[in-house]
């Protein structure tokens, strides 16, 4: 954590510690298992952050990780196929990460990938899991309320994708259904063979490809990587805006790309759902960056519930502004940009910034779609280079892909039952029966204000009570019994 943490900061040393060099660094992890490897991998894509060295180790995350060794290999490959159902099998994999390892095998000729679970992933997973809500439990007191629900929802959140990612079983259930809904994206997926899967392994076609960057692989192929950039972005915008049903893991290991320039995709254990109030709020959030409308993104900010309902307009219009500047200032160079950015976070740290469950996802995505961006694209960012894209697919994701007149008759259909609504509404207001209903956050606000107000009036009548119960006790102890009562009278005052 310190050396990512002066890596970032691009600090030599804090007192008298040096960052790990990049081959211990990739160590660390490894030896931390399968949880921390996934956290790590965000970090791989990041080019702006990381020099050349931390990079080259990081991105073995994805699939360069030490095999499971022979007696696992066989216990797992027992457990997955009772009987010889290959014509070969190479025994050594051609990618290993933390849950799993691919092999190449053939069945009635063809090739085929294969994934094996590693044995005991999953009590090792559960035992991570374990060892960091301990570590939430025992340091919570000391964040506040807001910093206290984010690091929550992370773990919360981290906890069920990871347990879910386990399973072969369910990642050939998120293939098969996310094959059907982007059928004709463009986006080559692979075919499962179904008869041939179990819980502890997946096989599917062998996809010939080389990884996303893959820079010299891509420059020899003639490739245009500001195309190929654009065509993940159109995807994903298809997914999150669109659908609402989105592939949540795109780093480098997972995308590869063929001498044709096809996108492929692979990897299913990672795929998520957004809500569709979630999937409104990001296109407002779009929208507004793209048009530099602080208030609008600081509105839809909250519906999104990254900042909390209570958060002041005008520190927040005036931050939005300062970031617009920044990340819509072509001269400055990534560095620079990525320092002005943390110095403008750093100073609204006391502003109640949150991170709810839906946002972790289309985060980490946005993350390691910018970081790709980055190893192409000099002083590449995402209020640059992907909101102009983002912004194109808006009238798609409002519903807009018919024709003018298909959106007139379709507005027109609506206005009956919009009367009756205004009918309805008038009616409970004459009838007094109107009812207001509360957001989330709204509510989230409400409970942290009654329990803000209430907790000083509690310690107080309790040190009161304390002082009573001291004198009733033994008369002797009335010096406590005072000291009790007067921090009690002087907590409820100055409460």
């Amino acid at each position: 954590m310190l050396t990512i943490y002066l890596i970032l900061k691009k600090k030599e040393r804090l007192l008298f510690l040096r960052p790990l060099s990049p081959d211990a660094l990739k160590e660390s992890i490894i030896t931390l298992g399968a949880s921390f490897i996934k956290l790590a991998q965000v970090l791989a894509t990041r080019a702006d952050f990381f020099t050349p060295p931390y990079l080259e180790q990081l991105k073995s995350l994805h699939d360069d990780l030490p095999p499971m060794n022979q007696k696992d290999f066989e216990v797992v490959y027992k457990n997955a196929f009772e009987t010889l159902i290959f014509e070969h099998f190479d025994n050594e994999p051609i990618a290993s990460a933390s849950i799993g390892q691919v092999h190449i095998g053939y069945i009635a000729g063809q090739k085929v990938a294969v994934k094996l679970r590693r044995l005991g992933i999953k009590e090792r997973v559960k035992a991570d899991i374990s060892i960091i809500s301990f570590f939430n439990r025992l340091f919570r007191p000391l964040f506040s309320h807001y910093t206290k629900n984010s690091i929550e929802a992370v773990i919360t959140e981290f906890a069920k994708m990871i347990l879910e990612e386990v399973s072969m079983n369910r990642e050939l259930q998120n293939l098969q259904k996310f094959s059907a809904m982007y059928a004709k994206s463009g986006i080559r997926f692979p075919v499962p063979l179904v008869d041939y899967c179990s819980d502890d392994a997946l096989v599917m076609s062998f996809e010939e490809g080389f990884r996303f960057d893959d820079k010299e692989r891509l420059l020899s192929e003639n490739i245009d990587f500001r195309e190929i950039i654009g065509k993940l972005i159109s995807f994903y915008t298809e997914q999150m805006l669109l659908k609402g049903y989105f592939h949540a893991d795109p780093h480098p290991g997972n995308l590869l790309i063929n001498p044709q320039g096809e996108l492929i995709l692979l990897d299913f254990g990672m795929v998520k759902t957004i809500p569709n109030d979630t999937r409104i709020a990001i296109i407002e959030l779009i929208k507004a960056a793209n048009e530099r409308d602080c208030e609008l993104y600081i509105s839809a900010s909250k519906r999104l519930g990254t900042i909390a309902y209570e958060a002041p307009k005008a520190e927040l219009a005036l931050l939005s502004e300062r970031m617009f500047d920044i990340f819509g200032n072509e001269n400055l160079s990534s560095e620079n940009m990525q320092k002005l950015a943390f110095e403008v976070l750093n100073s609204t740290k006391d502003l109640p910034f949150k991170l709810p469950q839906e946002a972790i996802y289309i985060l980490r995505v946005s993350a390691i779609i910018e970081g790709l961006g980055t190893t192409y694209i000099e002083n590449f960012n995402g209020i640059k280079d992907i909101l102009p894209i983002l912004q194109e697919n808006i009238p798609k994701a409002l519903g807009a892909q018919e024709g003018l007149l298909e959106m007139l008759i379709k507005e027109f259909k609506s206005i009956p039952l919009t009367i009756r609504d205004i009918k309805s509404s008038l009616k409970q207001i004459s009838d007094g029966e109107l009812k207001v209903e509360l957001s989330l956050n709204q509510l989230e606000w409400l409970t942290k204000e009654v329990k803000d107000y209430f907790k000083p009036i509690l310690l107080s009548f309790t040190l009161l009570l304390g002082g009573i119960f001291c004198l009733l006790y033994d008369p002797n102890f009335k010096e406590l019994a005072l000291v009790l009562f007067s921090l009690g009278v002087a907590r409820l005052i100055f409460k």
